[in-house]
């Protein structure tokens, strides 16, 4: 399935922990595409209005560009209802679970 099984906050890489973490915080980001909307053109995460996710990039410290991991969260910014993840740049979806 390209939206996969569940994983546990604390099942997450470190880095991925950390951005997980800053969401709820409300930043800072690295980069000026963190908080942006994300349009789920792939329709891989259930439909829901424009404007209900938001993508937050996970990259390596140093790293020469954002990459494929990504952390993408629906609801308000702060506290978002729901949040999922992808190593793949949008291939595919884990839901993460607190």
């Amino acid at each position: 399935a390209l939206l996969g099984e569940r994983a546990g906050v604390r099942g997450l890489p470190v880095l991925e922990q950390r951005v997980y973490r800053l969401i709820f915080q409300g930043g800072p980001f690295p980069y000026s595409k963190d908080g942006m909307v994300f349009a789920n053109r792939e329709r891989l995460l259930p439909a829901k209005k424009r404007g209900f996710y938001r993508e937050y990039t996970v990259a390596p410290p140093n790293a020469s560009s954002r990459g494929a991991r990504r952390i993408v969260c629906g609801g308000p910014r702060r506290s978002p209802e729901v949040c999922y993840y992808t190593a793949d740049h949008y291939a595919s979806f884990q839901q993460i679970v607190p």
